[in-house]
């Protein structure tokens, strides 16, 4: 009996571990296997294949029971992930419902997931900005959170390796503050955007319109014709999967990718319950993991662990690896494993009407907008607040229809359409400060079905937060008269944390063991073998939306990896 145990083992070790299969998860995965090591991929969701299981995504309006609307009955049953934009009749089976995986909000927290092979990234807004070093040395500079180990020349090069692969749209745009990237073509900016575009520079200088950065084909190149990926059809369905692979997803790129080189082993409904750790060794030696549908358990074992299940998720699993030596959950001498968790602000946003350019009107779709870089508090503190935020500009022109008479004449009149003047509208994406009030702990007696204690979230808005959103009231309110811009109308949702979709923090990376989790290279202080590269690593937010750098960050960490030859 004991030669079998022996071989069963056997049978479940690897020379690496990868929990989560999203966007770095994913990342980790290829470059693992690239590398030549034998790697198993361990996903909590269902499987799904790339253009197998995209139920929707060729379906038209019609052939949707509620045309795309979410029925009232399946709203009330889910308050929380109905919030989220995305959450449709043609994307819903991507998102986790709100009694599948029940967590309790100390504060109200929108926590939107999607537990499936791919994660989120068959759900993300796919906008891609690199880090510059106003966003590193932030924390340096203004004394919140502690120092980034790592400053943007230790990480540049490794944007452009995600980027070239991944394939992302955008203009080389010169801004110091927004690094410019390894680039296909740009989408073009609309007449009124690049009016808007000219009115900032003439009226500010400072501040800049550009076209938004997305993770979307507009040239394949030999490499993504390799991953069998084309070019966006700019069809804007993205949520329903892309059968052309024209977005960056795992499910169309990494995986498959990783997969062809023979060396991944991908195993869906698998919920990681805890990472088991070597007290003799002094590291970790393996994961224990729960099948979703069957509950039975099963170890699996490999000298390097990396955990990319999504921010919470990470937070969650690290806090529930209790031994001996870490009583309080794995890594955590210092207390800090949950703690300074942080988001952005998406609360306030201003549209407007412009009656110009009535000459002209957009074809088509884009799957991206403009984009305002951060602004404030760049080369100085200027504000009554700390750090900044970034914008959307999006603009473009809507039919109208006449809503008057009754029976043939409403008829009649709805079928007589117009097009209307120029709408335009912005939403920011401030940075928030990370602080210690804002985190995540483990349920002391409430479990989930896995048996697993459900995660406590206990995150909220600041004063800080507050001052922004006045000011890109005020700020964007300024910048549209002087653009000329007419019946300007500004609103502040108060929405809950968590609906931005941008959660980080918690296992955050510093220089100092006594102040931070994990090192320069996402490896825990006290517990090396383990690499933490989704957005539970980030010391900060900055304003720009995170995956590219999770993704960068995860592609270096795997280098170090392999020079270091921890395998």
């Amino acid at each position: 009996m004991a030669n079998f145990n022996i071989d069963s083992a056997q049978q479940r070790t690897y020379d690496a571990i990868v929990i989560g299969s999203g966007i770095s998860g994913g990342w980790v995965a290829k470059e693992l296997t690239e590398r030549g090591l034998k790697t198993l991929v361990l996903e909590r969701g269902r499987d799904v294949k790339h253009n197998v299981d995209y139920p929707t995504t060729n379906m038209m309006p019609w052939e949707f029971k509620h045309r795309g609307e979410i029925p009232q009955e399946i709203k009330e049953a889910n308050p929380v992930v109905s919030r989220c934009y995305a959450f449709r009749e043609d994307a819903m089976h991507f998102f986790v419902k709100d009694n599948e995986h029940p967590y309790i909000q100390e504060k109200p927290f929108d926590w939107i997931r999607g537990y499936q092979v791919g994660g989120k990234s068959l759900l993300w807004a796919r906008q891609t900005q690199r880090w510059s070093d106003f966003d590193f040395e932030g924390p340096a500079r203004d004394g919140f959170a502690v120092d980034w180990p790592i400053r943007y020349k230790d990480i540049a090069s490794w944007y452009s390796h995600v980027e070239k692969f991944a394939g992302i749209s955008g203009d080389k745009d010169g801004l110091p503050e927004l690094p410019d990237g390894e680039f296909l073509p740009a989408i073009e900016l609309t007449c009124v955007e690049k009016y808007f575009k000219e009115k900032l520079k003439e009226n500010y200088g400072n501040r800049h319109l550009i076209v938004a950065r997305c993770a979307h084909i507009t040239d394949p190149q030999p490499i993504h014709i390799q991953q069998g990926r084309a070019q966006c059809q700019h069809r804007t369905i993205c949520q329903r999967g892309c059968p052309f692979g024209g977005y960056f997803s795992s499910n169309s790129s990494t995986l498959p990718w990783a997969a062809k080189t023979g060396n991944l082993t991908l195993r869906p409904d698998s919920v990681v319950h805890s990472i088991l750790y070597d007290e003799a060794k002094g590291k970790a030696k393996g994961v224990l993991v729960i099948d979703a549908k069957t509950k039975e358990s099963v170890e699996y074992y490999a000298p390097v662990i990396f955990v990319n299940a999504a921010a919470l998720n990470t937070n969650l699993i690290l806090l529930n690896s209790k031994s001996n030596r870490f009583p309080n959950g794995l890594g955590n001498d210092n207390g800090l494993l949950g703690k300074y968790v942080a988001f952005h602000n998406y609360r306030a946003r201003i549209n407007a009407s412009y009656e110009g350019f009535l000459d002209s009107t957009t074809k088509g779709k884009r799957p991206t907008s403009g984009y305002i870089p951060r602004f404030r508090n760049l080369h100085k503190q200027e504000t009554d607040f700390l750090r900044g935020y970034a914008a959307g500009f999006h603009s473009g022109r809507y039919d109208e229809q006449g809503w008057d008479g009754l029976g043939v004449e409403l008829k009649d009149n709805l079928a007589k359409t117009k097009l209307g003047v120029w709408h335009v509208n912005s939403h920011m994406m401030g940075e928030t400060i990370p602080k210690e009030t804002n985190y995540v702990a483990l349920d002391e007696t409430q479990k989930d079905e896995w048996g697993m204690p459900k995660l406590k979230i206990s995150i909220d808005y600041d004063d800080n937060d507050e001052k922004m959103v006045k000011d890109f009231i005020e700020q964007f309110t300024e910048m549209y008269e002087k653009a000329g811009f007419v019946d300007i109308k500004v609103s502040d949702s108060k929405q809950a944390p968590g609906l931005d979709i941008h959660e980080m923090g918690g296992v955050r990376m510093g220089k100092d063991p006594k102040t931070s989790l994990l090192n320069e290279w996402n490896q825990l202080h006290a517990c090396k073998n383990v690499f933490i590269t989704d957005g539970a690593c980030m010391t900060s937010t900055a304003t720009q939306n995170p995956s590219l750098t999770y993704m960068a960050l995860a592609a270096r960490a795997v280098d170090y990896v392999v020079r270091s030859k921890m395998v």
